[in-house]
């Protein structure tokens, strides 16, 4: 197994992310890629860390190059990134990646990336744990599905938010290393989790997926790939799209509506779509609550 650890030279935030985790822990430069060196975790031996010359959102097809050129297959990638947003709320945010709609920023139309829920979910909470360990004031959320590159293998972002101000700082790019460097020794692919934890695709809401995030910080439960009202709205989310996110989030078991946020009208539409492709809908009072 190998899990790649993604930097890129022309994101800050990015950079000093991968600072901190060099700064934090062990690691042996074994070789280089794309003029940058390569590193490798010193006891957990399948983490790579590896650095971009160029936009993380456009490098489509990372894992081919990886291993025509080390030898390496990764299973999993986790890219290390600044996040962007016109409110400028500085957040620490996770989510999975692909297209529902056109690829105005990477990846392939209509398509999306095998998604890694219950990693994404214990590197939610995981971060907030050590963010109440600080004065900063962020948001820790996920953000839902929006953007490539495109890859074969189980991909998630990691990011600081949200203008240059945040991605400059140290202490938020640690709380990330931190926080990586808390979870992968013990739990980095989806198998390496408890099987008894329900995983969810999330329809409905906003782009920083509020409902989806309170129910991980609430219930034992975990999101993959997660659906915004803007793109129901703007007629993408057909019955097939539904089925390539189910398809797209290993091991799911149903899917969760933040019927709030939605219509009376959209809701009624998907449940039906649901009940066709035979997945059940989730309720929040059925999920277990965290110990």
């Amino acid at each position: 197994m190998v899990l790649i650890l993604v930097a890129s030279l022309i994101d800050q935030a990015s950079m000093n992310i991968k600072q901190c985790l060099l700064e934090q822990s062990s690691w042996l430069e074994i070789t280089t890629l794309f003029n940058n060196a390569v590193f490798q975790h010193d006891s957990i031996k399948d983490v790579y860390l590896l650095t971009l010359s160029d936009r993380k959102i456009t490098h489509e097809h990372l894992e081919k190059e990886i291993t025509n050129t080390l030898g390496l297959v990764p299973q999993q990638a986790i890219f290390l990134s600044r996040h962007r947003s016109e409110t400028g709320k500085p957040s620490l945010t996770v989510h999975p990646i692909g297209n529902y709609g056109s690829a105005e920023f990477g990846g392939k139309p209509q398509t999306l990336v095998p998604s890694t829920p219950k990693l994404m979910t214990q590197l939610l909470r995981t971060m907030k744990t050590y963010l109440q360990k600080t004065t900063l004031s962020f948001e820790v959320c996920y953000e839902v599905t929006h953007h490539g590159p495109y890859l074969k293998i189980p991909t998630c972002f990691i990011e600081v938010g949200s203008t240059e101000l945040e991605w400059k700082k140290k202490q938020p790019a640690a709380i990330i290393a931190q926080t990586l460097l808390d979870v992968l020794p013990n739990s980095r692919y989806e198998k390496d989790f408890s099987k008894d934890i329900p995983v969810l695709i999330g329809i409905g809401g906003g782009h920083y997926a509020p409902r989806f995030t309170d129910i991980a910080f609430e219930k034992n439960a975990a999101f993959g790939h997660m659906i915004p009202s803007y793109q129901i709205n703007a007629g993408t989310i057909n019955k097939s799209m539904i089925q390539q996110a189910l398809e797209a989030t290993p091991n799911v078991s149903g899917v969760y509506f933040h019927k709030k946020a939605l219509k009376k009208s959209q809701v009624t539409q998907y449940k039906q779509l649901c009940e066709e492709i035979d997945v059940p809908v989730i309720s929040s009072k059925t999920l277990p609550s965290l110990l």
